[in-house]
């Protein structure tokens, strides 16, 4: 469906977990945006929502929805997917975009033939630390990045039952990584755990090179009791840190001074400089991103994250996966010829 003539555009929500009540709120106060009905098979147990609460994805369709955004369990995005592509319905589908390359690639098929807006729900993209971080690199200021490091670790999240850490938390530094440096993965490696008694991995420590030659390293985990989230990039003139948990973001130069010890002088390192804590406005990313989808939706120029980005990034993460499992590194293909077969194995990992 198209809005470009303007009006209220009418929406739905299919899932009313801890993410989707989150969607609720921001669809219930949206400018142009009206939030018609929600689909839980489970109810609404608040009665809070006031729209209709429907059993089946076919009743939502059925109230002549322009969009729906998609917040069910990872492993029912394609089915889903699939039945609003088929119905001229536009989607905003959470993260990941499904839960293995196959899906993920149907689903980009399908909205594509039927020429609809739909984009993924990588929320990180609209923190403001790293929107900042992403001018900042675009515009020199780092001079050549060297290195990404990403950590992201907390307790386990009782929402998720289907999918494990690579596909749930690490699709978040895939994507963050590639967007906020402009470059894509070429190889990955990895070793997962699982320790809490469930079927999938835990904890993931991963290495990978993106395409310009920068190294990468992420520790995502939700054992900890300790909640992090952090990105820090080093380059040429220093190092950026952004906290997407406060939306900071500081910058640590390198210095400029000489030390007049000589043990030190020998060294060629770099030495710590003046440290900047940038003062930025602090807008919640699901808002930002509603908003940009929104007018996706309604015509607009917008900057959202498309299906094809989200395959991409379930491409890397299933490359970590293989790699994992099998104990080489492997390689991923470059987007323009992502497939379930695009992956290789190279050689040996060593994390």
């Amino acid at each position: 469906m198209s809005n470009q003539g303007g009006g209220t555009l009418r929406a739905g929500l299919i899932g009313l977990g801890a993410m989707g009540r989150n969607h609720a709120r921001i669809l219930s106060n949206l400018d142009g945006v009206r939030l018609v009905a929600v689909v839980d098979p489970a109810g609404d147990s608040t009665g809070a929502l006031g729209v209709p609460v429907l059993s089946t994805v076919s009743e939502l369709i059925d109230m002549k929805i322009d969009y729906a955004v998609v917040a069910c369990p990872t492993a029912l995005h394609e089915p889903v997917g699939l039945e609003l592509a088929a119905n001229g319905v536009s989607a905003l589908i959470e993260k990941p975009l499904a839960q293995s390359v196959d899906a993920a690639t149907r689903l980009v098929e399908a909205f594509e033939a039927a020429g609809l807006v739909a984009g993924v729900g990588h929320i990180e993209r609209y923190n403001p630390a790293l929107q900042n971080l992403r001018l900042r690199l675009e515009a020199g200021e780092l001079g050549e990045v060297f290195q990404v490091v990403t950590r992201r670790q907390g307790p386990f999240p009782h929402r998720i039952a289907d999918v494990g850490v690579v596909m749930d938390l690490a699709t978040h530094d895939i994507d963050l990584t590639s967007w906020v440096t402009g470059q894509e993965y070429t190889s990955v490696s990895a070793r997962t755990v699982s320790r809490s008694g469930r079927l999938h991995e835990d904890m993931v420590a991963a290495v990978g090179q993106l395409a310009n030659g920068t190294m990468v390293n992420h520790l995502v985990n939700w054992l900890s009791p300790l909640k992090e989230r952090s990105t820090v990039i080093t380059g040429d003139r220093g190092c950026f840190v952004a906290d997407t948990l406060t939306a900071d973001l500081t910058f640590y130069a390198n210095g400029a001074i000489d030390t007049e010890w000589e043990a030190l002088r020998a060294f060629r390192g770099v030495a710590e400089g003046d440290m900047v804590r940038y003062a930025i406005p602090k807008r919640e990313p699901l808002l930002v991103e509603h908003e940009r989808f929104r007018d996706a939706v309604e015509g607009k120029e917008s900057d959202i994250v498309t299906l094809r980005q989200g395959l991409r990034t379930v491409h890397v993460a299933a490359g970590l996966l293989e790699s994992a499992t099998a104990g080489v590194t492997v390689s991923v293909a470059p987007s323009a010829s992502t497939s379930a077969s695009a992956s290789t194995v190279d050689v040996p990992a060593s994390v």
